[in-house]
């Protein structure tokens, strides 16, 4: 796969699976990364440079930014950590009895957010910083995503829960996937109206958050993520979603190495990228959309085989793949 002029491979990638990639919350010039390799890295993307890095004592399955010059991070160590990108120090905030699995910042409450596989998620003052409060799921969390002042948390067993993040003191909604197989990947419209949900079988399921029965007779499923080989439909997980603040439009990333772009409102497929060396693992877009950054990272669906480098490609985007068609 060649380099483009809108698209190029980032330098120093993890040489292991690449768990997450965000974005600075003001900033295309950013990008954070944690890695199964056991370290977080800040690029700077604009030169193509690693900025500078950190490590875990195990994998690294989420970071976050909290402002421009300060980062969280967790994963299997259990171990949350700050990072202050500007005096390269770091300090253990606290940690979970399980693995970290998901690191999010909701700036509307001003609060880090963890969630683990112990089955709780816990909240953390980044003023301090410190635990505040810890809340039990009903099973291992798997992805969450924060809209507006709400957390929508996706578990084992095809759960799904919405809390108010400013009253933690019950469920505001308890649902199940509307679809049939293990939840991958949760996020949230830009418009804080509802999420995107994607499974392992090659399916994304709009939701609202609306309970209303109108609203809720919107809701949606489509089959995505399926190739057809000698007659046979192969079916890949679909690992990750990254949505389009401007636009409410959405990426969706699989195992078969395709990125496409969703006009969730209008039920349409707006492009697809070409194909990338392996597994799609995280997608992330710039605050002002105009930059994708993609993990070609392998996930092990067929074990323990020969498969390209990891990678994460910065693909420069357009109006025209990522706006809605009226």
């Amino acid at each position: 796969m060649t380099e483009t002029s809108n698209e190029f491979k980032l330098n120093q990638c993890p040489d292991d699976g690449i768990s997450a990639a965000k974005f600075s919350p003001k900033s295309s010039q950013f990008l954070l990364v944690s890695s199964w390799d056991e370290s977080v890295r800040l690029y700077d993307v604009q030169s193509n440079l690693l900025r500078t890095k950190y490590s875990h004592s195990q994998a690294v399955l989420d970071c976050c930014f909290y402002d421009g010059t300060h980062t969280y991070s967790g994963g299997l160590d259990k171990q949350l950590k700050v990072f202050d990108v500007n005096t390269s120090s770091e300090i253990t905030v606290g940690n979970h009895e399980g693995a970290i699995k998901c690191v999010e910042y909701c700036p509307d409450v001003n609060v880090i957010i963890t969630g683990s596989w112990d089955q709780t998620v816990k909240l953390w003052d980044p003023r301090t910083p410190c635990n505040a409060g810890s809340f039990s799921q009903p099973d291992k969390v798997y992805t969450m995503a924060v809209s507006g002042e709400r957390l929508i948390v996706g578990t084992a067993g095809r759960k799904v829960l919405v809390w108010d993040l400013r009253n933690m003191g019950y469920v505001q909604q308890r649902r199940e996937s509307s679809l049939k197989y293990q939840t991958r990947c949760i996020r949230s419209f830009p418009n804080k109206q509802g999420y995107v949900l994607s499974s392992i079988e090659g399916r994304v399921a709009v939701e609202y958050l609306d309970a209303s029965p109108e609203i809720q007779k919107r809701k949606y499923a489509f089959k995505c993520h399926r190739l057809k080989n000698e007659g046979k439909e192969e079916i890949y997980p679909v690992n990750a979603i990254a949505f389009h603040s401007g636009h409410n439009t959405f990426a969706s990333g699989g195992s078969d190495g395709f990125v496409n772009i969703w006009d969730g409102f209008n039920k349409k497929r707006l492009c697809q990228f070409h194909r990338y060396p392996t597994s799609i693992s995280y997608l992330a877009f710039s605050h002002d959309g105009s930059i994708l950054a993609i993990a070609s990272s392998y996930m092990y669906e067929n074990g323990d085989v020969d498969h390209p480098d990891d990678a994460i490609f910065i693909r420069k985007v357009t109006d025209q793949e990522t706006k809605p068609k009226i």
